[in-house]
């Protein structure tokens, strides 16, 4: 996958690469640009320069737009990539939902549904489920389904490259050997693209969110579970095995409760939503006041009732917010990044959360690690794992552009 942040060096630009692939990435990176212009960056001549453009005009991906800045003589005309030559579908599969996004090949989001489901249960009918939401998308927009590129999947588990809808059975034992997914792109005739929802979270941000300009962050999800998704000179970072991140299982306390992947005391058992919500129930008693203690919380009642300054709640969140604080100074401890950057639903209390986890982290790490780091929410709010299984996708497409040819406008 090539990054966003990558400078236009001509020889790093070209090695091993087929030369209309940089081309066409140069102008999708530039929006607009003039022949001329590519000749100069690429080292390419003119005549390559041309040859390729014309190819690409067929494809419907670029079109001539107008005159460019005279130099003096004849005005250049300028290049413009085609943003809605394409369509991309981002799915964000958590554990209990499925959120469906439409999006054009520039991140703007066209199309959008959201439906709480038991994910981790049922594979089959989130599949069904996808395929439907997908469909509905589609069909809301005429002409859009022809130009489908490709479909992206965001999943609550690691994800083995190789072997990609391969689901882990360790946290989701239901879809040992299922493969809903592939069938579901295949029904839509598109190629299917998936990774672990942090990673992707951490992609969205580094193309369109907080992320932008930073070569080494690490985006942060706290939902049902908790991941992480790190970002090493503009790549996402997998690890050996593509487990890289899993921030959600670093145990924090050996005597916590037991978590799902047998260990102990791990980050998810103490700010994942249903530890969020049990702790919530665990001191109702004392707080008969909390909105809270009258009748089954859920996480939107716990963020509400934070804003409007529950005593309860904000307990809660200033619990959760020293247990997360005490993984992230481990994690800057260790690697450094240049930012954390957080996202899920509980982000939404903002400063309730923030001040205190960065109280946390200062009482835990070492001052300059502190100091080259900014900790700070996402720009992109629930729906940036959505968008980043859509960029997955656009990604490999513009990094291998054959992926495009698949559905010739």
């Amino acid at each position: 996958m090539t990054s966003r942040t990558n400078r236009e060096d001509p020889v790093a630009l070209t090695r091993g690469r087929p030369l209309g692939d940089v081309v066409l990435e140069m102008i999708w990176r530039r929006r607009e640009i003039t022949r001329a212009e590519i000749a100069r960056t690429t080292g390419l001549a003119r005549s390559t320069v041309s040859e390729i453009v014309n190819t690409l005009l067929q494809t419907g991906l670029v079109r001539e737009w107008g005159d460019g800045p005279s130099q003096g003589g004849r005005r250049p005309i300028l290049l413009r990539f085609e943003d809605s030559a394409r369509t991309i579908l981002g799915v964000d599969m958590g554990a209990s939902h499925v959120a469906v996004m439409l999006t054009d090949l520039r991140g703007r989001i066209l199309g959008w549904v959201e439906r709480p489901f038991p994910v981790r249960r049922d594979p089959d009918g989130t599949c069904a489920l996808i395929a439907e939401l997908s469909g509905g998308l589609l069909d809301a927009r005429p002409g859009v389904r022809e130009i489908l590129l490709g479909l992206g999947v965001a999943v609550p588990a690691p994800v083995d490259q190789d072997h990609p809808e391969e689901l882990s059975p360790v946290v989701l034992p239901e879809w040992r050997g299922h493969r809903g997914l592939a069938v579901v792109a295949r029904e839509l005739g598109v190629p299917l693209s998936v990774d672990n929802d942090a990673n992707l979270g951490a992609l969205a941000e580094l193309w369109w969110g907080a992320g932008v300009g930073l070569e080494d962050f690490t985006f942060v999800k706290v939902a049902t579970g908790v991941g992480a998704g790190h970002i090493l000179r503009g790549e996402i970072y997998r690890g050996a095995a593509g487990v890289a991140g899993e921030i959600g299982h670093v145990s924090i306390d050996p005597a916590g409760p037991e978590c799902i992947c047998g260990n102990r005391g791990c980050l998810t058992t103490f700010v994942g939503t249903s530890a969020l919500l049990d702790r919530v129930r665990q001191l109702a008693m004392g707080y008969p006041e909390s909105p809270l203690s009258q009748g089954d919380p859920d996480l939107d009642g716990l963020v509400e009732a934070t804003l409007e300054g529950d005593f309860l709640a904000r307990r809660v969140v200033r619990e959760a917010a020293s247990h997360l604080g005490t993984a992230i100074a481990g994690l800057l401890n260790l690697m450094n990044p240049g930012a954390v950057i957080l996202g899920g639903s509980l982000m939404r209390v903002g400063d309730h959360l923030l001040e205190p986890l960065r109280e946390a982290v200062a009482s835990r790490t070492l001052t300059t690690s502190v100091l080259g780091s900014r900790i700070g929410t996402s720009e992109l709010g629930d729906r940036n794992v959505a968008l980043g299984a859509a960029t997955l996708v656009l990604a490999r497409a513009l990094a291998s552009p054959e992926l495009f040819r698949r559905n010739p406008p």
